[in-house]
């Protein structure tokens, strides 16, 4: 199945010259979802993962869906003062200004095996941010996964040398 023909492309969204990738025709077909999810899953065989992070906000849909087929734990990365125990945060640049993200400094032990999860991967920034914060929690992070990258954005650039899977590509 042709997964691209569900994204539907929203121009000047959220502010003028972005072109934004929608995912909820993807979400609102099950046969595409569930296509969607194991080709997500299909790197992960034999990885030992046993944490799976997923990205305020579109990294919850799926992420919340790989922690259920990995039977591990999931752990939901938001936007400040969403979390309501203590935290760590980093900030980032994304292609369209600065934001932060924070996590509970009790969500990965030392040598957790993570999995990161995030709808999209653009210029990277998002990314490398929590993978700076699994890092300062002493997780290992094994992969980080994305339903779309944007290849002509280069985030992959800012990854180092963690691998990466995107489910599509433009």
């Amino acid at each position: 199945m042709p997964l691209k023909k569900y994204i539907r492309d929203i121009q000047d969204f959220p502010k003028p010259g972005i072109g934004f990738k929608d995912i909820t025709p993807l979400l609102s077909n099950p046969i595409a979802r569930q296509e969607t999810l194991e080709l997500l899953l299909s790197t992960l065989k034999d990885k030992q993962i046993n944490k799976v992070i997923g990205v305020e906000s579109r990294g919850f849909f799926f992420g919340i869906l790989l922690a259920e087929a990995l039977n591990v734990g999931f752990i939901p990365v938001r936007k400040p003062k969403k979390l309501p125990y203590e935290t760590i945060s980093a900030t980032y640049d994304l292609e369209y200004g600065t934001d932060t993200l924070e996590i509970h400094i009790d969500a990965i032990q030392k040598g957790d095996r993570v999995l990161i999860h995030d709808d999209v991967l653009a210029t990277g920034g998002t990314a490398k941010a929590v993978c700076e914060l699994v890092e300062r929690l002493g997780g290992e992070i094994v992969q980080c996964n994305f339903l779309m990258e944007l290849t002509f954005l280069h985030g992959r650039d800012k990854l180092g040398d963690n691998e990466i899977f995107a489910a599509m590509t433009y």
